[in-house]
C-alpha cells in the first residue's frame, strides 16, 4: 500500500510537467558511449514515452568511441588537439561508417513495438536527413584539422516539418557542404545549434557523469550562465565529459534557450526524473536563477495559501483569508522554485511609528533546513532599513526559539505599539518577540 501511495503521489505531482511539456520541442544529445551501454534500450524506452506524451523530440547522437574502435582495428592513432578530433582521410571513412551504423541501430530500437515491452504500441516514426550544413574548421595554432568541421546552418524548416508530422528526428554529428564534402562534427555543438535554430524549449545533454564540485564532490544542482562560466574558469582541468556539455549549455542559454539540463545518463530513469519532478537529478543551466526570492504579486496568492494552509491547521500560523492576503499582498515576500512557492513571509510596516511586524513566515516541508528562512529574514531586514523602521515585532506560538536564535528578545503585550495591541488575539496566547534594527 505504501508503494502504491508513493506512486499515486508522484504521478499527481508529475501532472503539471506533463501538461507543460506537451507540444514543446526538446533536443536531447547523448554520446556514443550511451549507445554502446547495455542499458541504452532503457533510454530508448524513455524517448518513446516522451514522444507519446506529446513532446516534439530531436535526438542528436555521438560516435566518438565507435570511431576510435574502427581506428584501433586499423592500427591507426586517434588524433586530438584541444579536445577536437583531427579527421584525416582514414578517420573520415571511420566517421562515415560509425555514423551510419549507429543511426541504423537507434532507428531499429525506436521502431520496436513488441508486446509486453515498454515499446508496445509506440509506433514511432523516425526521420533522418541532411539537416546540417557545415564548413571546415581549417588550421588553428598550426594544426590542420582536416575534415573536422563546425556547423554553418541548420535546416530548421525541414526539421519542423518532420516534427509537425509527429516524427522523432534523429541527427548524426556529421555535416555537409554545398559542394558535397562531409565533415565530422561535435555532437554537443550540433545539439546546441539545432536547439537554437528550432528555438527549442529545452536542450538536454546526457553526460557520462554528474556535474560535481571538484572540491566537495557534491553535485551542482543549478547554475546561471555566469556561475557556469566562473566554474569552468576555476576548474580548467575538469573532465571533458563535463566541460564540453557545459560550454554548449552556456552558448545555448546566451542564444535564448531558457533551460539546459546536464543529466548523468548512468542513473536509471534520469531523464524522467529530471523532467517530471520538481528537483530532478541533473544540473540545470539557465540565464535566470531557478530559485528566486522576490516581492509577491496577486498571481502568487493561490500559491501562498497552499503553502500556509497546513500550518494554519496545525495552529502554527494564524488563519488568513484570501481577501486579507490580497489587500496586503505588497507586504509579502516569496521564494519561488520552478513555479512553486516554497517560502513566504510578510513585513507589515508602520512608518509613522517606525516599527514593523513580521508575519506568515513559512517554508515548504520539502525545502526546510536549507537556510531559506534566513534568506527571507535577511530580506526583511533590508526592506525594514529602507523604510526607516527601527523595531521589528513577531507574534509566535511555536517558532519563538527560531527567532530567539536570530537575535530576537522576549517582551510582553504592554510594550507592543498600540496598533499591534489592537490586533493581538488573547486566545492564541502568542509569545511576543522584538528586535531593534541597527
Amino acid at each position: 500500500m505504501k508503494s502504491q501511495n508513493a506512486f499515486v503521489s508522484w504521478f499527481r505531482d508529475s501532472s503539471p510537467y506533463i501538461h507543460a511539456h506537451r507540444n514543446k520541442t526538446f533536443v536531447i544529445s547523448f554520446g556514443g558511449e550511451a549507445v554502446l551501454a547495455d542499458d541504452f534500450d532503457h533510454h530508448v524506452h524513455d524517448f518513446a514515452l516522451l514522444s507519446s506524451l506529446g513532446i516534439r523530440l530531436v535526438l542528436v547522437h555521438g560516435i566518438r568511441p565507435q570511431i576510435d574502435q574502427r581506428l584501433n582495428k586499423l592500427n591507426a592513432p586517434a588524433l586530438f588537439h584541444n579536445n577536437l578530433r583531427i579527421t584525416d582521410d582514414l578517420a573520415l571513412q571511420c566517421v562515415k561508417e560509425a555514423a551510419g551504423l549507429v543511426r541504423v541501430e537507434i532507428e531499429a530500437l525506436l521502431s520496436m513495438g513488441l508486446a509486453n515491452s515498454p515499446m508496445a504500441g509506440s509506433s514511432l516514426k523516425v526521420a533522418s536527413g541532411n539537416f546540417v550544413t557545415a564548413k571546415p574548421i581549417g588550421v588553428i595554432d598550426g594544426i590542420d584539422y582536416g575534415h573536422t568541421g563546425e556547423v554553418r546552418r541548420i535546416d530548421n524548416i525541414a526539421i519542423h516539418q518532420q516534427l509537425d508530422q509527429n516524427n522523432v528526428v534523429l541527427i548524426s554529428p556529421i555535416g555537409y557542404s554545398p559542394s558535397g564534402e562531409i565533415f565530422n562534427l561535435s555532437a554537443e555543438q550540433v545539439a546546441k545549434a539545432v536547439s537554437i535554430a528550432l528555438k527549442a524549449e529545452k536542450l538536454i545533454l546526457l553526460t557520462e557523469k554528474s556535474c560535481c564540485n571538484p572540491e566537495t564532490n557534491e553535485q551542482i544542482r543549478q547554475m546561471t550562465i555566469q556561475e557556469a562560466e566562473d566554474f569552468l574558469k576555476k576548474n580548467q582541468t575538469i573532465d571533458e565529459t563535463i566541460s564540453l556539455p557545459l560550454k554548449a549549455a552556456i552558448q545555448s542559454c546566451r542564444e535564448n534557450i531558457e533551460r539546459v539540463h546536464l543529466i548523468n545518463r548512468t542513473i536509471d530513469g534520469a531523464l524522467l526524473l529530471e523532467l517530471f519532478s520538481r528537483d530532478g537529478v541533473g544540473t540545470l543551466i539557465s540565464s535566470m536563477p531557478y530559485e528566486e526570492l522576490r516581492p509577491a504579486t496577486l498571481n502568487d496568492i493561490g500559491g501562498i495559501l497552499e503553502l500556509i494552509k497546513p500550518l494554519e491547521h496545525q495552529g502554527i500560523l494564524a488563519k488568513r483569508s484570501r481577501e486579507k492576503i490580497e489587500m496586503e499582498i505588497a507586504d509579502y515576500i516569496i521564494i519561488e522554485r520552478d513555479g512553486l512557492i516554497i517560502g513566504c513571509t510578510a513585513l507589515h510596516p508602520n512608518r509613522d511609528g517606525h516599527f514593523g511586524a513580521i508575519a506568515c513566515l513559512a517554508i515548504h516541508p520539502d525545502y526546510q533546513k536549507s537556510a531559506r528562512g534566513n534568506r527571507l529574514l535577511d530580506y526583511v531586514y533590508v526592506q525594514a532599513k529602507k523604510l526607516g523602521l527601527q523595531t521589528l515585532y513577531v507574534l509566535s506560538t511555536q517558532t519563538m526559539h527560531w527567532f530567539i536564535d536570530r537575535g530576537f528578545l522576549s517582551t510582553d503585550i504592554g510594550s507592543l505599539p498600540e496598533p499591534l495591541k489592537i490586533l493581538y488575539n488573547p486566545q492564541r496566547n502568542s509569545k511576543i518577540l522584538f528586535k531593534n534594527i541597527e
